[in-house]
């Protein structure tokens, strides 16, 4: 099953749990870490890893967030990099992740973030989408000759 670790701004994320929760009932491997205003990057950072780590069945773990760019969003990116089958997603809302619960268990973390996107408004969208649309520096002069 895919962890999920939902990180929102303010008191969004435990929010958006407590209300999966009370309608579908306790939710194996889905944490919630939410961002105050004030609350360091480097503490966030340590939130999110052990959220990432509590949530971690070795099958993948999806980062849920509020906002593109916004702390939860780049601290869960870079913390995306040194896991496998870890992607992060933004502009979810309590309707699309009703709508994707029951994928938790038959899909893969790739899989799970092109079906989120696809079944998202225009402000869903993933680390993983993103990066297409901005891809790598590339240096000219390493194309060339001398």
């Amino acid at each position: 099953m895919l962890g999920w670790v939902i990180t929102c701004h303010d008191g969004r994320a435990e929010e958006l749990l407590y209300r999966l929760e009370k309608k579908h009932g306790p939710q194996a491997q889905c944490r919630a870490v939410n961002y105050w205003c004030g609350l360091s990057a480097n503490m966030l950072s340590r939130m999110l890893c052990d959220a990432l780590h509590q949530a971690d069945s070795g099958e993948g773990v999806i980062f849920l967030t509020d906002a593109p760019g916004a702390a939860p969003y780049r601290i869960a990116s870079l913390l995306s990099h040194k896991h496998s089958q870890c992607e992060v997603i933004s502009g979810v809302t309590l309707p699309l992740l009703e709508k994707m619960l029951s994928s938790r268990e038959a899909i893969s973390s790739v899989e799970f973030r092109n079906q989120i996107v696809a079944h998202g408004t225009s402000e869903v969208t993933s680390l993983w989408h993103q990066q297409q649309k901005n891809p790598p520096f590339v240096l000219l002069h390493d194309l060339y000759e001398y």
